[in-house]
């Protein structure tokens, strides 16, 4: 009994081991991602009204653990029995990122030609300060927006981690690893998302209640905080076609093998070659990113001219 025991603490220690290993390689790959998960997600949350940003951004954070909760087993599943479709899946899920980042760009390209614009968004948050099923409505638009696109981005996610355990491993590593993962990074990604959405309220806090120097950080905070948010909503909308070209990028050998030869080739660059072979995948995953958006918005488009014309 006891040397039951003895051995089942020794195989016990040895997956925690191993858990630890494989989380910290997992960890480092998706480290990439984190960020654009971030980025995408403070914009997804900025725009509501300052007493009700840190309610949405819970409401989008148990939204993402619902998709992790759903990710991590679907994802042992289907790698058990169809490995081969986790990339299709994944393609698929890059697509939507990269269309969602188009109708971005050209919904922030009829904003500005249309001179009105300001006046219409006055107006409707106007309006929506005075109804309150209004409100509602446009939180639980902003929630079910982010919480689509997390839930991507937890699936590349938790394929990166999958891909980074070794296929000998037993099933409690994998699930254990995945699970850790998922965890860390939904906690990382909404504490980071509350703190960012909450830097105007902190500023605000210190001017009104505090002297000095302490103040003068508050009044910096102030400044920063708009500046913060254009960046993120930049850097967000870019990331869907980062990550959407990356995934579209690694799931097809020819633009794979593309993108490692025209590094390798700009990295012998005289001078510069250090900078632009580092940037070059980068530049390659938003180039196809996108085309990919472009063609499959055209197609979408055509698709529902043809429909209307049936209907």
């Amino acid at each position: 009994m006891a040397s039951s025991l003895l051995l089942l603490l020794d195989d016990i220690a040895t997956i925690m081991d191993d858990v630890a290993v494989m989380s910290k390689v997992a960890a480092k790959k998706t480290a990439g991602v984190l960020g654009d998960d971030l980025a995408l997600n403070a914009q997804q949350v900025s725009g509501v009204q300052a007493n009700r940003e840190l309610p949405i951004v819970w409401r989008v954070a148990k939204g993402s653990f619902v998709n992790k909760l759903i990710l991590v087993p679907l994802a042992l599943f289907i790698s058990w029995i169809a490995p081969a479709l986790i990339n299709p899946l994944l393609v698929i899920g890059g697509l939507f990122l990269c269309y969602e980042g188009v109708e971005k760009v050209w919904h922030t390209i009829q904003h500005k030609k249309n001179p009105h614009a300001k006046d219409d968004v006055d107006v409707a948050k106007q309006q929506l300060e005075k109804d309150a099923g209004d409100l509602k409505a446009f939180e639980d638009e902003k929630v079910k927006g982010a919480v689509r696109t997390d839930f991507i981005l937890s699936a590349e996610i938790v394929v990166i981690t999958l891909g980074t355990i070794s296929l000998a491993a037993p099933f409690i590593t994998k699930v254990s690893v995945l699970s850790l993962i998922a965890i860390a990074m939904t906690v990382g990604v909404y504490g980071l998302v509350a703190l960012i959405v909450k830097l105007d309220d902190m500023g605000l806090y210190l001017v009104e209640n505090k002297d000095g120097v302490a103040a003068s950080f508050g009044q910096g905070l102030l400044s920063f905080s708009p500046i913060l948010m254009k960046i993120l909503s930049i850097v967000g909308t870019a990331a869907m076609f980062l990550v959407g070209g990356g995934i579209i990028n690694h799931a097809l050998p020819f633009l794979h093998h593309f993108t490692e030869d025209a590094a390798e080739v700009t990295s012998h660059l005289p001078a510069v070659g250090s900078i632009f072979g580092a940037v070059t995948p980068t530049l390659i995953n938003f180039a196809i990113g996108a085309i990919a958006g472009i063609i499959v918005v055209l197609l979408v488009t055509l698709g529902k001219k043809m429909f209307a014309k049936k209907s």
